[in-house]
């Protein structure tokens, strides 16, 4: 079973995420910030990062920025979930690492269409 780390400080997307992630058969953890989901990839290296842009203590781009140059970081598949949607902040998570790009509000059909195209399902 594939695992996936919801990174996201809105409890609501992450138990809206686990819920269609776990139907799709992914093992879940959760993350409520950059930080907490930089430790949980230290200690168990997920094979996918779905990462929310705006948090507290350490946001996506900088956590991405953080996995990729961590021993084993640059494995998992990485796809932002955010309402940012302006073309400067798609190049710019493009140009750190992430995979893939969803628009949030996000629903099950969106999650599977992006995450068979970067090969997870």
């Amino acid at each position: 079973m594939k695992s996936c780390l919801v990174v996201d400080d809105s409890k609501v997307i992450r138990k809206v995420a686990r819920r269609i992630l776990e139907e799709l058969s992914f093992d879940i953890k959760e993350a409520v910030d950059g930080q907490d989901a930089l430790d949980n990839c230290i200690a168990d290296m997920p094979d996918v990062v779905l990462l929310d842009w705006n948090m507290p203590i350490m946001n996506g781009l900088d956590f991405l920025k953080a996995l990729r140059r961590t021993d084993g970081g640059d494995n998992p598949v990485v796809v932002f979930c955010t309402t940012e949607n302006d073309m400067a902040h798609i190049s710019a998570a493009i140009s750190a690492g992430a995979d893939e790009y969803i628009m949030k509000p996000f629903d099950r059909e969106i999650i599977e269409s992006k995450f068979s195209q970067v090969g997870l399902l």
